[in-house]
């Protein structure tokens, strides 16, 4: 009889294979060298044991939602090679738990925001919880169709933002993060990829600092946000299947 935790095992990793070989099938068609974008296995909803199965294989990028959730698996699995990127949306009064804890925190949608994990960061330093000059490297989440239901800072007010977070000494922004309108035809997202790409050229040159990072493209789309210019894409229902709420 067949282990279906192992079945299970083996399929994952068969599924990250072929995730991995179209991110770097894309990045060669745009000329790009594929170990220039990461990619972050979104383990939400996921056991820490397939986290687990996945970083034994070699892959250490993993993208969680939930603070508590996040913060359980790194208790259990306790592995400090694993690095944990937070991509869902953060209260302020949740920034206490997040802050030193990421190697990225792609979702900073404020400057509120912003302001209460630069103080979280600067209480962690005084109280040696993380080292003096301990910084979190974070992403300003851009929300470019101005959807309700979304968070993002405008297009609009992404400079000021950035210009805020640039002034504060443990937080470092690391470029921008996109969740564009859903539609099930991925060209359609496409436009918004190449929008964020011209918005971070800008702010890097009006800023006048280095914003490598492009955190856009999910399963149904990372391949566009590839050849768009994304250096971090969020996969996870193409890399762990369905997910169990």
């Amino acid at each position: 009889m067949v282990n279906p935790q192992k079945e299970d095992t083996l399929q994952s990793i068969e599924r990250l294979q072929q995730v991995q070989k179209e991110l770097a099938a894309a990045a060669e068609r745009a000329h790009r060298n594929p170990a220039d974008v990461t990619l972050v296995a979104i383990s939400k909803k996921h056991p820490a044991r397939a986290v687990q199965t996945l970083a034994a294989h070699g892959h250490l990028d993993f993208g969680e939602n939930y603070v508590q959730e996040v913060l359980d698996k790194q208790d259990t699995l306790a592995d400090p090679a694993i690095r944990w990127h937070f991509v869902g949306g953060l209260q302020s009064n949740k920034a206490k738990f997040v802050a030193g804890r990421f190697h990225l925190v792609h979702s900073v949608d404020s400057e509120k925001l912003a302001r209460m994990l630069q103080k979280s960061m600067t209480k962690k330093r005084e109280a040696a919880e993380v080292a003096p000059d301990a910084v979190q490297d974070v992403l300003l989440q851009v929300n470019l169709d101005c959807e309700a239901q979304k968070s993002g800072t405008s297009a609009d007010q992404a400079e000021a933002v950035a210009r805020a977070i640039g002034e504060m000494d443990a937080l470092r922004l690391r470029g921008l993060m996109l969740m564009p309108r859903f539609d099930e035809d991925p060209e359609q997202t496409r436009p918004s990829f190449a929008a964020l790409r011209r918005l971070r050229d800008e702010l890097q040159d009006k800023l006048g600092v280095e914003l490598p990072h492009l955190s856009m493209g999910m399963s149904n789309d990372f391949v566009q946000a590839v050849e768009e210019g994304a250096t971090l894409v969020r996969v996870g229902t193409r890399i762990f299947g369905p997910r169990e709420y």
